[in-house]
């Protein structure tokens, strides 16, 4: 589960972002340069990128670890299977 600090990290990194993609439509609108919109798109993939970190991160110390230490034979496989899919979606979450 997602903890009262973990929400609140990733629900202000998400509102940031969505006045961010405001911002770029409003590029759009008003036909801005398309280096410079190109750029704000970056900046917008690279802190989506870090909000993925954040979350799978508590996942992991979270969700992962319990189904580990205090779960079934089944509960562990599952969640490892989990993380695994979850990490293969994501491709790499270090910004890159």
């Amino acid at each position: 589960m997602i903890n009262a600090e973990t929400k609140s990290k990733a629900l202000t990194r998400l509102k940031r972002i969505e006045g961010q993609v405001q911002g770029i439509q409003r590029m759009v609108e008003e036909e801005k340069y398309c280096v410079d919109i190109l750029l704000q798109l970056s900046a917008v993939q690279g802190a989506l990128t870090q909000v993925s970190r954040l979350l799978l991160a508590r996942h992991i110390e979270s969700c992962v670890a319990e189904a580990v230490t205090s779960g079934t034979e089944e509960d562990r496989g599952r969640k490892i299977e989990e993380l695994v899919e979850v990490c293969s979606r994501f491709g790499r979450l270090d910004g890159r």
